[in-house]
């Protein structure tokens, strides 16, 4: 996984120091550059004690200061019976943290459908309701895994009765299925009828538009996102503080046709050149959302355009969710900072402006020279302010309007008012995309407002 050469003597077996001393070697030069390096190991209670044993010899590679790998195993909570075998005493011992993921609650379980909803794809109102959410924590006892099965199902039979939203009835009839709450005739019957319905519906799903979302997710909800599962998590060396993103480099399809991702390499471009100036991708991000330049601070620029600045810190999956481009501040092989402007993502791969080069980069390559922060932009109100009870003025219709076009009520009457009725909304909103639930319209609620709205706004290109 790191892409170790191994020596000649490992291709016919070998030792296990035949393997143990380049790796060693690459986590030392890994650490002179100042880079965390991280093993995480699923389902981990499959290991056996032999392979337990080489985890733990692994935990000796170290410097006089840190220790040059760090291991994370999840699995299942047997992996906790299993690391307290005698045989395995001192593998236990050098397990630093340890953390048991329980049941979500309420709130956790909607932020969660929310994310993997947005994962997915969708860019419409959610087609669980806040009280459906609540119905599905209470039949999937707030475990992820069930929590996935349940939805998946209930997407499923929303797209075969030809429903836009899921509604009680149809997480009943899920959760008959999935948990086998019934195991009654009355279930099988219900699973046939979905089975037919689901046939008759995909053959009318060209015209049936309202069901149309609910089928695309339905095929996306599984496959959005690993499961977060009720396990245990063991950390077995000092916490890492960068971004751990996995990836795989695979074919991206581009407007010129195929063409394969490459690693970010150092800044091609002299100090001084304009991958440099962080004013000039300013003006490429400006230029996107059609802002006229002028003179002074960028940001202050833009805000007299109704567009605002927000500093991101939580990497690509902020991004995605926002899905819109920004800036990246990058480093060289000197720590030196440069600039790109992200414009396209991928599960594999970035597409990054650097200059007037454009190119499409593995994520991998990326996280080695970003840490993670970045500035994009967001169309508000001309009077934006955070809204406060009892507000009235443009930023208060601003929000008014877009919920209403978001969960399809009526168009609202200017002069709305901010207030608990307002803010309630704005919370169910937030619950059904994954935001923390305050009630008050932030700039990440307002971006997704404006987001799920359809509003004229620059988005990231996919891909395929």
């Amino acid at each position: 996984e790191f892409g170790v050469p191994l020596p000649a003597a490992a291709a016919g077996g070998g030792t296990v120091k035949d393997f143990i001393d380049p790796l060693n070697r690459f986590l030392l030069a890994a650490h002179a550059e100042q880079k965390n390096n991280i093993l995480i190991i699923d389902e981990a209670q499959n290991l056996s004690a032999d392979v337990l044993e080489q985890l733990r010899l692994l935990t000796n590679l170290e410097t006089n200061e840190r220790k040059l790998l760090q291991i994370i195993l999840i699995g299942q909570p047997e992996l906790r019976t299993i690391l307290a075998k005698p045989g395995l005493e001192q593998l236990a011992q050098r397990i630093i943290a340890r953390f048991h993921l329980g049941a979500l609650s309420v709130e956790e379980t909607a932020a969660y459908i929310g994310h993997r909803l947005s994962v997915a794809g969708s860019e419409r109102a959610s087609p669980f309701t806040a009280r459906v959410m609540r119905r599905i924590h209470v039949l999937a006892r707030g475990i992820p895994r069930r929590i996935n099965l349940l939805c998946d199902r209930a997407l499923l039979g929303a797209y075969a009765g030809g429903k836009s939203q899921v509604d009680l009835r149809t997480v009943g009839k899920a959760a008959h299925e999935v948990f086998d709450l019934d195991t009654g005739a009355g279930s099988v019957r219900v699973g046939r009828r979905w089975l037919a319905l689901a046939g008759i519906a995909i053959i009318v799903g060209v015209v049936a538009a309202v069901a149309a979302q609910s089928g695309l997710l339905h095929q996306q909800f599984a496959a959005s996102l690993p499961a977060v599962s009720d396990v245990p998590k063991l950390v077995l060396q000092p916490r890492m503080t960068t971004d751990f993103q996995p990836s795989q480099v695979m074919p991206v399809a581009t407007a010129s046709g195929v063409s394969s991702p490459v690693s970010l390499a150092a800044v091609p471009a002299a100090p001084g050149s304009e991958v440099r100036d962080l004013a000039a991708a300013y003006l490429q991000l400006g230029a996107l959302w059609q802002l006229v330049p002028g003179e002074g601070d960028f940001c202050q620029v833009a805000q007299r355009q109704n567009v605002f600045c927000y500093l991101g810190k939580n990497g690509l999956a902020e991004i995605r969710r926002f899905d819109r481009p920004a800036i990246l501040t990058l480093q060289d092989d000197q720590g030196e900072p440069y600039y790109a402007l992200l414009t396209g993502l991928t599960s594999e791969t970035a597409t990054l402006h650097i200059g007037a080069a454009v190119q499409t980069v593995t994520r991998n390559s990326l996280a080695r020279r970003w840490r993670g922060g970045f500035t994009t932009l967001w169309r508000g109100p001309a009077d934006y302010q955070q809204a406060v009870k009892g507000a009235r003025g443009e930023s208060v219709d601003w929000i008014a309007n877009r919920l209403a076009a978001v969960g399809g009520g009526p168009v609202p009457q200017p002069g709305s008012v901010f207030n608990a009725a307002l803010s309630i909304r704005i919370r169910e909103f937030q619950l059904n995309q994954g935001l923390a639930p305050d009630g008050l319209p932030g700039p990440k609620t307002l971006m997704r407002l404006a987001t799920m709205a359809g509003d004229a706004e620059p988005h990231l290109l996919a891909g395929e």
